[in-house]
């Protein structure tokens, strides 16, 4: 008496059905990995931002500084404009730190002589997408801004001989994360937008082929807003 062992066999049908789930499961615990590190689908580009300030400015975009004026604030007379690369994945949330000169907390500048006065601000850039050639974003009322720091409250004390002990002004801190997508709402009002001659444009200004739709803009006081804060979402194409 003799036994004999059998190895059961897999038909073709059995080994197909096998190896299609195997590749079907694989393929959605690649993209599940995808969406759950990333943003499925999600474009990134090279990007060139034109902006032009009075009188300095810094450039974020989705939560991160990618440049700034490279004329220092604390530079009397700043006026220039930049051109900025950078490269970033949409959705794009791009951001403007803006600030006009001052000598300190007053908001006046030329303290002591015979020009003390409250100066002015004013920006406006523009943004491409290098890969399509095209204008993504411009600077525009649509734009949302924050006001950080305003002075002097009591425009009247241009005249003091004593404007750093005379002169109000009040200051906020920037909220976490002003420029990253869902950031909070609360206290951003649309941007204000001004004329060439109101901003006083100057040296830089011209030397950009600034597109018709683009816009100086500003908080709603072009004098007294000291520091600002503006933003703009942009979608996927």
């Amino acid at each position: 008496m003799f036994s004999r062992s059998f190895k059961a066999k897999r038909s073709p049908v059995i080994r197909y059905t096998l190896a299609l789930g195997l590749t079907l499961i694989a393929a959605t615990t690649l993209a599940t990995s995808s969406a759950v590190a990333g943003q499925p689908g999600a474009k990134t580009s090279t990007f060139t931002a034109e902006v032009w300030a009075d009188n300095w400015f810094a450039l974020y975009v989705n939560g991160k500084k990618v440049g700034e004026d490279s004329v220092p604030i604390t530079t009397e007379r700043s006026f220039n404009s930049e051109k900025i690369n950078f490269t970033a994945t949409y959705p794009l949330t791009i951001g403007l730190m803006a600030k006009d000169y001052t000598e300190n907390a007053s908001g006046l500048e030329y303290i002591g002589t015979d020009r003390q006065q409250i100066g002015d601000g004013g920006i406006i850039a523009q943004v491409r997408d290098n890969k399509t050639g095209k204008i993504i974003t411009v600077t525009n009322a649509a734009w949302q801004a924050l006001v950080l720091s305003k002075a002097p409250l009591n425009p009247s004390c241009v005249y003091s001989s004593n404007p750093t002990v005379d002169c109000k002004s009040s200051t906020i801190t920037a909220p976490a994360n002003w420029s990253k997508s869902g950031a909070s709402p609360t206290g951003w009002t649309n941007a204000s937008v001004y004329t060439a001659s109101q901003v006083g444009v100057k040296e830089g200004y011209a030397l950009v082929t600034w597109n018709p739709a683009a816009k100086l803009i500003w908080g709603s006081n072009l004098e007294l807003d000291n520091t600002v804060l503006l933003r703009t979402n942009i979608k996927a194409p």
